[in-house]
């Protein structure tokens, strides 16, 4: 029985000295890079770039009607009743969180748009960083754009242009 363990053993480091053996390759990308320089993602850019001046455009619109009733208001403070003075206190009151409510969801806005914009290209970009460590036999790809890495080797094969490559053939 102590034979037979002793063979078991043996066999087994037998195999796993061959795993060994056989060559670790390793990957690495820099994502942001790469994600930056896509067609894709300067289009998307350029788009969000389009609908942020939009609703900047919108905001100024506000603001400025809001300067023009304080300086109505400032120019005419002393002339007005208590009533009226209170009412229009009021309405710029209400003008300066309409303004604020709308730099807000206008800000919400434009990162949910950003996030619609992103997620397929992001997709695709998962897609054929699997598709580049399967085809080079990597056993992993590390994304050095995230400051995780702390070292790669010569050895570590830069996937970034392959990554492209598979993105804008698809």
């Amino acid at each position: 029985m102590k034979l037979v363990k002793v063979f078991v053993v043996v066999i087994a480091f037998a195999f796993s000295g061959k795993a060994f053996a056989q060559e670790l390759k390793f990957g690495h990308i820099d994502i942001q890079k790469v994600v930056a320089e896509l067609p894709a993602k300067i289009e998307a850019d350029k788009t969000l770039q389009s609908e942020a001046t939009k609703l900047q455009n919108q905001l100024q619109v506000m603001q400025s009607e809001l300067e023009k009733m304080y300086t109505d208001y400032v120019s005419q403070r002393d002339s007005l009743p208590d009533l009226i003075r209170a009412t229009k206190e009021k309405e710029m009151q209400d003008k300066d969180q309409r303004l604020q409510q709308y730099s807000q969801m206008a800000q919400q806005e434009i990162q949910k748009k950003e996030q619609q914009l992103l997620a397929p290209i992001i997709e695709k970009v998962q897609k054929a960083i699997e598709e580049v460590g399967q085809e080079q036999g990597l056993i992993y790809i590390f994304d050095i754009s995230s400051q995780v890495v702390v070292y790669h080797s010569e050895k570590s094969i830069d996937c970034g242009d392959l990554v492209k490559a598979k993105v804008n053939a698809q």
